[in-house]
């Protein structure tokens, strides 16, 4: 596999020191790590009708919707004393279909748990995925703090300061599409078109709308995923209680996010926790973008996704 994805056009990240390097597959760029474990789902894997995969590209919100699809699925099992999210990075709480395709395949064999991550683009998903009419959830974001947002988590992964990172050249990369599981338009363009012929299984969220209402979008997530709050559960304030334990203060003020490190026991990829949990503010691209910057964007917005409902300036 390693040789195989070695023979793919390659990208080195200038502004990361070569320290990052990206491998075109199916018209979209990986880290190699990820593309072999996506490449051998593809060969292998065997979705469930009840699996729900919680998809989205890097830097867009993912570890919110695990934390809170994770809190609502397991809610009966614990409360917001006893819940493993107090002591488990939410990454880790949910497998990850590219990396973690041996743990997805327990779940399938001892346990009823169906969810599973993946950052993978529709049309990398392996065939048993859209064939199975399993449910689908899938997170989006503005553009420009998605790309602020991209800059920071490889800034630090590869461990390099502000200075030694020209965020102008990042900017440049992203928007020719040179990104972790980009192009990021095409990636949400991919989603877009399935939600259009099977919105049934595909449930669309929105980053900002998901903060602005946190309440409804909840309910919405617990209900397309099957486990929708009762009545009662909604007095009681159950929703409310999983919203302040999911919330960016609370887990990133948790130890295991401030001191504990994704994936430690693979040297090579792992992630200390607390850059998963930079800022979470909508906005923030107005500290990077200077006007040019702006236009571009925008320009490429309106090129990219002009024809879809979405709205990501």
């Amino acid at each position: 596999m390693e040789k195989m994805v070695k023979t793919f056009p390659q990208h080195k990240c200038n502004w990361l020191k070569g320290r990052f390097a990206f491998y075109k597959y199916q018209e979209f760029w990986n880290i190699q790590e990820f593309l072999e474990g996506g490449i051998l789902a593809q060969q292998s894997f065997k979705a469930r009708p009840s699996d729900v995969f919680l998809c989205s590209a890097p830097k867009t919100g993912t570890t919110w919707l695990k934390a809170l699809a994770f809190a609502i699925l397991t809610r009966h099992q614990y409360d917001e004393s006893t819940s493993p999210l107090l002591k488990t990075m939410p990454n880790e709480c949910i497998p990850l279909l590219e990396k973690d395709l041996e743990q997805v395949e327990d779940n399938h064999k001892n346990s009823c748990f169906p969810l599973v991550g993946t950052h993978l683009p529709y049309s990398s998903l392996p065939e048993s995925i859209l064939t199975s009419n399993c449910k689908i959830v899938y997170i989006y974001r503005n553009i420009k703090d998605v790309i602020v947002s991209h800059y920071h988590f490889l800034r630090e992964a590869a461990k390099l300061p502000m200075e030694d990172a020209p965020f102008e050249e990042a900017f440049d990369e992203f928007c020719e599409g040179k990104s972790w599981c980009g192009p990021y338009w095409d990636h949400i363009l991919g989603y877009w078109k399935a939600r259009l012929e099977r919105p049934e299984i595909i449930l669309f969220l929105k980053y900002e709308d998901m903060r602005k209402d946190p309440t409804s979008n909840v309910k919405r997530l617990a209900e397309f995923i099957g486990y929708p709050f009762t009545i009662e559960e909604e007095k009681a304030g159950v929703i409310e209680s999983i919203i302040k334990m999911c919330s960016f203060e609370n887990l990133s003020n948790l130890e295991v996010n401030k001191y504990g490190k994704h994936r430690a026991k693979e040297s090579n990829i792992a992630i200390e926790n607390r850059h998963f949990f930079r800022k979470a503010k909508d906005g923030d691209w107005e500290n990077y973008f200077t006007n040019e910057m702006i236009e571009n964007v925008d320009k490429l917005i309106d090129q990219k996704l002009s024809a879809t409902d979405l709205v990501l300036k």
